[in-house]
């Protein structure tokens, strides 16, 4: 017998089909809540996730760092971050709670470079920057734009628009943001006006290029931000040209030189040619607020001549700003990046080096002084024969 089957036909039924929930959108990070969010330039001398420890033992919530040595010629391609590094200190950031993370790219790049095989290292070397500043999950890469060697600053700022683009090239940049920094203006330098700046944001469209603003830097150019009517005046102009929601990180340094000296030497929060009353209006001016552009960091770049100077200028920025003690990072007592045995060491390679010399100079002097007694001693034994020999032939 054969058995019949009954065909039936299949009905879709969009109820039926299986729509996988969408994942939940990541929960902002901490530093981005319109908080002040300061730091200060931290060393990575023997592990580059101890940086985050040490910006925390000094009382901050943020941190700048290198992830190379800044005034040595790296080599391209072979200067890239362990795996096992960049792990960790991704990890501790998240443990400390700590961003944003600003890495500063190497101080002999020259973005505005003409010369072929100089610009080729210079893209190299700031691609090299970026992989790396990736590879650790830093928010900001600040770099100096460069010199104009012919001093045709418009054409240099395009230079530098081009190789910024040319390193980036095929990298996908994720929450990394590239920000090029202004200057003091000293020499051909490119940046100690903002229409530079903004020309060069104009040339890379493809990236968001932000811009950092350093207050040495500013008042060295010329920008009065020393008095009240000049910074109003300084910070209207920024944003006429570039925009100061473009200001992503700030560089609290106070100066070493003149208002418009163009020289670049930086000093202590409040102990320099800009002032500690004029450094609080900078950094409680409600334009430059982190409510205002969340995630903006104010980081310190100030020297460290003494152990406990690093602190005391992170503290001296903290008591600026004017917030609640309780918003305040504890710092630890008495820690410092400058230790006196690190003092100690360095004044006794010196010595060891003077040290070295003085044997020689020793060596010299004494040969030089032997000489001369002998000199003394031959001529003193010639006086004696003459007068010797005129004796006798007075007595003959």
């Amino acid at each position: 017998m054969v058995e019949i089957i009954e065909k039936t036909e299949l009905v879709y039924d969009p109820e039926d089909e299986y729509i996988p929930a969408p994942e939940p959108a990541p929960e902002p990070a901490k530093w981005l809540d319109g908080s002040y969010r300061i730091g200060i330039h931290t060393t990575i001398a023997g592990d580059i996730a101890r940086s985050l420890d040490i910006a925390h033992k000094l009382g901050c919530n943020a941190l700048q760092i290198f992830t190379t040595s800044p005034r040595m010629w790296p080599r391209p391609g072979r200067t890239r971050i362990a795996d096992a590094d960049a792990k960790r200190f991704i990890t501790r950031r998240a443990e400390l709670g700590m961003g944003p993370v600003a890495v500063h790219a190497n101080y002999l790049i020259n973005l505005a470079a003409t010369e072929p095989v100089a610009r080729v290292r210079t893209i190299q070397v700031f691609r090299d920057e970026i992989v790396r500043a990736m590879s650790i999950g830093a928010d900001f890469l600040i770099v100096h734009p460069g010199s104009a060697r012919d001093g045709n600053m418009a054409r240099g700022a395009e230079l530098v628009a081009d190789a910024i683009r040319q390193a980036a090239r095929g990298l996908k940049l994720g929450g990394l943001r590239v920000l090029v920094e202004n200057t003091a203006g000293m020499g051909n330098s490119i940046g100690s006006r903002f229409e530079e700046l903004a020309a060069i944001i104009a040339g890379v469209p493809e990236i968001e290029v932000g811009v950092c603003v350093d207050t040495a830097h500013l008042f060295a150019a010329g920008f009065p931000i020393h008095t009240e009517a000049g910074l109003e005046q300084t910070l209207a102009h920024i944003d006429q040209t570039i925009g100061l929601d473009r200001v992503m990180v700030l560089h609290v340094n106070d100066s070493k030189t003149a208002h418009g000296s163009r020289v670049d030497r930086h000093d202590h929060v409040g102990r320099g040619k800009i002032g500690a009353e004029a450094m609080a209006r900078v950094l409680r001016h409600t334009l430059l607020s982190p409510q205002r552009v969340a995630g903006r960091a104010f980081l310190l770049e100030t020297p460290i001549d003494e152990p406990g100077d690093d602190r005391r200028n992170v503290a001296a920025v903290w008591k600026l700003v004017g917030v609640d003690a309780q918003q305040v990072p504890d710092a630890e007592d008495g820690f410092s990046m400058l230790t006196k045995a690190a003092i100690k060491n360095a004044r006794a390679a010196i010595g060891s080096k003077t040290s070295g010399k003085r044997p020689k100079a020793a060596a010299k002097k004494s040969a030089k002084a032997s000489a001369s007694s002998s000199k003394r001693r031959v001529g003193a034994a010639k006086r004696i024969g003459a007068h010797k020999r005129k004796v006798r032939r007075a007595k003959g």
